[in-house]
């Protein structure tokens, strides 16, 4: 199955460096997605620009794929599937929730000069990061990209109420199953409260599995696209 791989604020393609060859390993065909903004060199680069990138490479596919989102990204996934509601196979999110309609996509931390810098570690200080050392920390900072703040403050779109019949299984890193189930209930998740079939499933890590966990998140990805 192709199973395309969306990274969050301030990671390129290549923050699924670890993951691709393990998912090739398990048979499938991993697209790691390169947004605009966030790696191509467009400052200018907004939130429809990288709509419009994720759904090229659903479009790209011979079959139906796997659309995967990290973190921010989780809302483009959801965006994906609502439209292309009879392409995408199934969502996976990870460490993250969709925003509904009419809100601003990620408008997170200040902007400085039309971006949004990595704000440093502090914010993400416990769960979040517990499982990263200082090498892999530096690493990670030292390769963030300041994302466009036309992508930040972008308004997201939704449009067709199909997306809901998509199968979702939400990825629970830093989080667990029952947190997430709980905040569900309570109503601060409005879309995934209306999807038909959604799963969870648990990892342990932090928010940012790809980089800590990365053998152990392809294995996941696999039984989920196997299933």
């Amino acid at each position: 199955m192709d199973i395309i791989l969306i990274g969050g604020l301030w990671l390129d393609g290549s923050a699924w460096d670890e993951v691709v060859p393990a998912l090739t390993g398990h048979g499938h065909r991993p697209v790691p997605v390169t947004l605009p903004g966030q790696g191509d060199g467009n400052p200018a680069a907004t939130l429809d620009d990288q709509v419009a990138a994720v759904l090229a490479a659903v479009d790209a596919c011979a079959g139906e794929p796997l659309v995967v989102g990290h973190s921010a990204a989780c809302t483009l996934a959801w965006l994906a599937a609502d439209a292309r509601p009879a392409r995408v196979a199934k969502v996976v999110l990870i460490g993250g929730i969709p925003a509904p309609d009419g809100e601003t996509y990620a408008e997170y931390f200040p902007t400085v000069e039309g971006v949004m810098p990595f704000p440093g570690w502090e914010p993400f200080a416990g769960p979040d990061s517990v499982d990263l050392d200082e090498t892999a920390r530096q690493t990670i900072a030292a390769a963030a990209i300041p994302v466009p703040e036309a992508v930040v403050r972008g308004v997201v779109r939704l449009t067709d109420k199909r997306r809901f019949l998509t199968p979702v299984v939400l990825v629970c890193p830093e989080f667990t199953p029952a947190q997430a189930r709980e905040w569900i209930d309570a109503g601060e998740v409005p879309e995934l409260a209306k999807v038909k079939q959604l799963d969870y499933m648990d990892i342990d890590s932090g928010h940012w599995p790809m980089f800590s966990r990365p053998a152990e998140l392809a294995r996941l990805l696999a039984t989920i696209a196997d299933s």
